[in-house]
Formats: C-alpha cells, sequence, structure tokens
C-alpha cells in the first residue's frame, strides 16, 4: 500500500503520494482556504486527488500547525488559528471514512530527516524549522517523542536561553509571553530585528546578502542570529544531546551557518564537550509531507 502525507501549511496545503522505497508517485497542491469546514474538504479532495492520479488507495498520515491534545483530541497552538479547538483528527476520519495519523509539522519534518534524509542512521535527531516561525521535534530511534502532554519539542516558545542586558525582557510573542524563540531566531525575527536595529525594514534574504557584502548593520543582524540560535541549540544539547541537529525553514537556506553554529554550541553547552553535528534538511520542503507520510511506518 502507497503512504499518503499531507503538508498542512499556512498558505497552501499540499498531498503526496510515496511509494514503498519513497519515490513520489503523485504531488498535488491547493491554497489553505481559511475556514475549518473548508479546509476538511480540501484535505479530503487533496486525498482522493492523489489516489486517482497514482491508481491506488493508502494510509494517510497529517502534518499539521500546532498538535491535538492527548486527552481529548482538540487542537492547540496552531497558527492556522480557525483549527485550535476542533477535532481535527476525528473530522478528517468521519470524512475520510478511514483512520489517519496526525502530528505536528516540526514533529513530521523532523521524523521525514531521520528516516531517509540527513539524519539518518543517528540514534537520535532534533529537526528545527527556522522559517515564519521556529519549531522544533525530536525523533529517537524512528519514534517522534511527543510527550505526555503531546507537547516535546515545542522549541518556539521557550525563551532565548542566556540573554545579554540588551536582549532582556525580549520582544512580545504571539503566545502573549516575551523572549520566546519563535521571534528572535526565526526569519521573521531576523527581519525585526534588523528594523529594530537599523530602522530599515528588509527581508532575510536580502540582509544575508547584504552581510556577504560586508554591510556592517547586515553583518551585525547575521552574527546575532548566529548567536541566539547557537544558544537555542546549546540548551537542547544540555537537556537532550540528540546525536544530529536537522534545519529546515528558510533560514536553512544561509549556508554559512553551518559553520557557524556549532562553535557556538559547543560554548554554551555544558562542560563544553559538545560534538554534535547540524545539518541542512536532505528534502527541503518536501521534508513535512514526507514525514507526514512516514507516521505509518
Amino acid at each position: 500500500m502507497i503512504q499518503i502525507g499531507i503538508d498542512f501549511g499556512g498558505t497552501k496545503i499540499e498531498a503526496a503520494a510515496l511509494d514503498p522505497s519513497g519515490a513520489f508517485l503523485s504531488r498535488l497542491r491547493t491554497p489553505n482556504p481559511g475556514g475549518y469546514e473548508q479546509a476538511i474538504r480540501a484535505v479530503r479532495d487533496l486525498i482522493q486527488g492523489v489516489e486517482q492520479e497514482s491508481g491506488r488507495k493508502g494510509t494517510v498520515g497529517i502534518g499539521a500547525p500546532g498538535s491535538p491534545s492527548p486527552r481529548d483530541g482538540m487542537m492547540r497552538n496552531a497558527n492556522a488559528t480557525f483549527l485550535n479547538g476542533r477535532p481535527f483528527q476525528s473530522d478528517l476520519e468521519a470524512a475520510l471514512g478511514r483512520p489517519i495519523r496526525l502530528a505536528n509539522d516540526a514533529n513530521c519534518m523532523a521524523l521525514s530527516e531521520a528516516f531517509d534524509g540527513a539524519a539518518g542512521g543517528a540514534r537520535s535527531a532534533f529537526g528545527v524549522i527556522v522559517g515564519t516561525g521556529v519549531g522544533g521535534g525530536l525523533v529517537v530511534d524512528g519514534r517522534i517523542v511527543e510527550g505526555a502532554n503531546g507537547m516535546g519539542g515545542e522549541l518556539g516558545h521557550v525563551p532565548l536561553p542566556w540573554m545579554t542586558q540588551d536582549e532582556f525582557p525580549g520582544p512580545a510573542c504571539w503566545c502573549g509571553k516575551r523572549g520566546c524563540l519563535d521571534v528572535l531566531v526565526s526569519g521573521t525575527g531576523v527581519r525585526l530585528d534588523h528594523e529594530r536595529r537599523t530602522g530599515v525594514a528588509m527581508d532575510p534574504p536580502l540582509i544575508v546578502e547584504a552581510a556577504r557584502a560586508g554591510e556592517p548593520d547586515a553583518v551585525s543582524t547575521l552574527d546575532a542570529y548566529i548567536s541566539r540560535l547557537g544558544r537555542a541549540l546549546a540548551m537542547i544539547a544540555n537537556i537532550v544531546d540528540p546525536d544530529v541537529f536537522v534545519l529546515g525553514g528558510g533560514m536553512s537556506n544561509v549556508d554559512e551557518i553551518y559553520d557557524l553554529l556549532p562553535p557556538v554550541i559547543a560554548q554554551y553547552a555544558f562542560g563544553g564537550l559538545w560534538q554534535g553535528r547540524v545539518v541542512k534538511a536532505r528534502w527541503g520542503d518536501s521534508s513535512g509531507v514526507r514525514g507526514a507520510a512516514r507516521l505509518w511506518s
């Protein structure tokens, strides 16, 4: 049987069907309609579409923002806010007439990369999405570690560790707290930090380009970003000590960070003994949908 994954993003929803070797049989996308009932129908139609294209039915896994409560199944903490407080998984199962599996999108990215991606062969992998926001997921021995409350790996909403006096208390986060990694080490955080420093609004790719050209303000912004992301990963190293960190999302495409992050992690990790790896996701933007499909593996 084929494996079907759904990557439920803020602007688009993607479905993909994988054969047993992991090759794509079919891929379809549709804009996120921005409403709950419409989203249920959109996911149903995408699954029917990839099954029709591939000529086979399959298992279905969903990678979604936020996560379902292990107590009542209601969605929580999704930035697609119309999902919050709704039984997304059970409503999809009713619409499809079959069981599905659902996990946080960052968990799906980590699972994909641990299964046959950049973390293949590692016993433990921590995936970090550094895009519009920040997400995290931990995979050990090929299984997602969700935790007793389904919050395992929720990296975006812990405060930046080892804050300097200039950084404290940090900018306000949409979750209601201040100094969260979601608003400091995301692509959005880079843009806002540069604007706070300079008064100039620039998107992250332009900031990176300017830093490569030696523009002092852009260099300062990128240096601050490397320090903050490195401190965040050092905190995870102190708690989990994964074999490998895998980075996805827009900021993972800044190739310089893979040489610059390890010394920062080693500086802040307890005892200065850290010798792990930081790698770029092999499957890039496809990691989420592939990991969702792998929820049945």
